[in-house]
């Protein structure tokens, strides 16, 4: 409102989409409820929320960068994510044989596939997003302890291969090709970027003081947090990679996905009040 924009349109189409976890799980579903609320076309909206999406990413890659920086000078904040994620300690063993290497990646990438079937047999009924079904039948394995040790082995050598040789490739390949210039160069308003800065910059502050509030490493909090700016999995890549912290990915995603859900949900709830 100090720069100039309405209180309405900065929180509904700049600080909401910027929280929405993405593109695909967040600005789509958003948009398309503000269209059906005020009747009008998901297009229009959609160009809309894209640039403070495209910048809200930018400025998460570069906060965390500078959270990263943070940890190095203040190492009692930060144990580099082990209190977040800690090494397994099967993982660090090593298998007897490149034959129960491969047994236990294809057993692994085996059950994310089938997660991810089930995933869109509950979409077709339901229209959850499959990859969120998917995140959360994953979880609930995870909490009820029900995965044998050949499947947490493979599943975290899994996790090794993509966050060590191919993330890098994809981020290249997926930034060149889907990041959408000509609307990120209309957005160079300096209203729109010191606020949307601003609302990373709030929600890293939030992770970091929450974080240690609870008892976590204050820096991971702060970094895990700052995903919600992220566009999707590829932003999270993007945010975590600048903070040399790839073995946040599983946490990441959660923040992406569940919390761009609630986030989504109660902004159009909001929405649908404001705009009665």
């Amino acid at each position: 409102m100090a720069l100039g924009l309405s209180a309405r349109h900065t929180f509904f189409y700049i600080v909401v989409p910027i929280m929405a976890g993405g593109l695909g799980e967040g600005a789509i579903p958003l948009t398309l409820g503000y269209a059906a609320i005020l009747n009008i076309s998901q297009p229009e909206l959609f160009a809309q929320v894209m640039p403070p999406i495209v910048l809200g990413n930018l400025a998460a890659v570069a906060c965390a960068g500078g959270l990263h920086h943070l940890g190095q000078h203040f190492p009692h904040l930060s144990q580099t994510g082990q209190k977040l994620s800690a090494d397994h300690p099967r993982a660090r063993q090593n298998y007897s044989t490149p034959t129960a290497l491969m047994e236990s990646l294809a057993s692994v990438g085996m059950l994310a596939l089938g997660l991810y079937l089930v995933g869109v047999l509950v979409n077709q009924f339901t229209d959850w997003p499959a990859p969120l079904v998917m995140l959360g039948l994953a979880v609930l394995i995870k909490l009820t302890l029900s995965l044998s040790s050949n499947l947490e082995e493979g599943a975290y050598l899994m996790h090794h291969f993509f966050a060590k040789a191919a993330a890098y490739p994809i981020l290249f390949g997926l930034g060149l090709t889907l990041t959408p210039w000509e609307t990120l160069l209309s957005a160079l308003n300096p209203a729109y970027f010191v606020t949307i800065f601003v609302t990373v910059v709030t929600l890293a502050l939030t992770g970091l003081i929450v974080g240690r509030w609870i008892g976590l490493n204050p820096i991971e909090s702060a970094i895990i947090n700052v995903c919600h700016s992220g566009m999707g999995s590829v932003g999270d890549m993007a945010i975590l990679t600048s903070a040399h912290r790839m073995q946040l990915m599983p946490f990441a995603q959660l923040a992406t996905r569940i919390g761009g859900a609630l986030t989504i949900i109660i902004a159009l709830m909001m929405f649908s009040q404001c705009s009665v």
